[in-house]
């Protein structure tokens, strides 16, 4: 192994510096299909922020497809985001922390946060808290009717526009900015490359730059991109992505496992990929090519392992190929074991 590519993969947190190599020269091979790291960044807080109105959101349920669930969004002075499960009423708030991450999912892949009691969880939170970490709200509590949240039709955007219309209340304080002492990386489970990158001198930004790579309708795309209000929001109304195999698995063999039984994944709210083409209308077009999977990938699922930085926010560079919500989790774990991070 050489000395620049020992250079170029950093500390390596998780994987084998040869597989590692490889994947980062996959991903270096893909032509970027959009580019919006020109944009300026989104501007540096100094005091913390929470919404100034409650605001509720409701959508047919995730794993509930027949329920309504509701989400109610309410200002609050407790520092970070917390969830709350309103038909448990003595169970206490859960915070968006690495801390309180119980699983990934097995059957359908998702982020579960848990606190206290087996029963305090809620599922697939991934498309929530992502707005932890690309808005400009620091400190939110969201009351939730069951552990099964609400499933849009355009990814997260519902949300987003609550949290919009809510307003800003500043709050006494500082807010807290992270990143990595040094390049680090990890291998994925699927011979892809998470790697992050300090912030440069006098840029202080994240920015991202995010690779998907299936063999099927959804093919090779890459996005590059500064978080701002105008990549969150664009990215934010890029839907979750699953096969048609998998769909179909899903309404048949899938009925008999609880987990997946009423899953409410429909041709609406989620992409559906063939082979050689998608089951239903794709978005996200650039030059005729959808890049609705690269953005829900980089917005939805990676920010949302950012979230779980529960002290403050993160910024920084980051190269994402053929990522996933376990290999997030893994690398936000390993930046606490590893002693990584640093306030800037």
């Amino acid at each position: 192994m050489s000395e620049t590519t020992k250079d170029e993969l950093g500390q390596v947190l998780e994987g084998n510096e040869e597989d590692l190599a490889k994947a980062l020269a996959a991903f270096n091979s893909l032509a970027v299909d959009q580019d919006w790291s020109g944009d300026a960044p989104a501007p540096r807080l100094d005091r913390p922020r929470t919404i100034a109105n409650a605001m509720e959101v409701s959508a047919p349920g995730t794993f509930s497809k027949n329920a309504i669930r509701t989400l109610r969004l309410e200002p609050t002075e407790l520092s970070g985001w917390w969830l709350q499960r309103t038909d448990l009423p003595d169970s206490r708030p859960i915070k968006v922390s690495i801390r309180n991450v119980w699983t990934t999912g097995e059957i359908v892949s998702n982020i579960v946060l848990r606190s206290g009691s087996s029963h305090n969880y809620v599922r697939l939170v991934e498309h929530i808290i992502a707005l932890k970490a690309g808005m400009d709200v620091d400190n939110l509590l969201i009351k939730l009717d069951s552990g099964d949240p609400p499933l849009f039709n355009e990814g997260s955007k519902e949300l987003v526009e609550a949290i919009n219309a809510a307003g800003r209340r500043e709050l006494d304080g500082k807010v807290r900015y992270f990143t990595v002492k040094e390049r680090v990386s990890l291998l994925t489970p699927h011979g892809g490359i998470l790697r992050i990158d300090p912030i440069d001198d006098g840029d202080f930004a994240l920015r991202i730059d995010c690779a998907r790579d299936f063999p099927n309708a959804i093919g090779q795309q890459r996005i590059r991109f500064v978080n701002n209000d105008r990549s969150f929001l664009h990215g934010s109304t890029a839907r979750t992505n699953t096969t048609a195999r998998q769909k179909l698995l899903v309404s048949t063999i899938g009925k008999l496992f609880a987990e997946s039984r009423n899953l409410g994944y429909n041709a609406n709210n989620v992409l559906i990929a063939g082979k050689n083409k998608y089951s239903n209308v794709a978005t996200h077009l650039e030059n005729g090519k959808s890049l609705e999977a690269a953005w829900h990938r980089a917005v939805l699922d990676l920010l949302a392992a950012l979230a779980l930085i529960d002290e403050g926010r993160f910024v920084g560079k980051i190269v994402d190929y053929k990522g996933g919500h376990y290999p997030d989790v893994e690398m936000v774990k390993l930046l606490y074991a590893y002693d990584v991070l640093k306030e800037v």
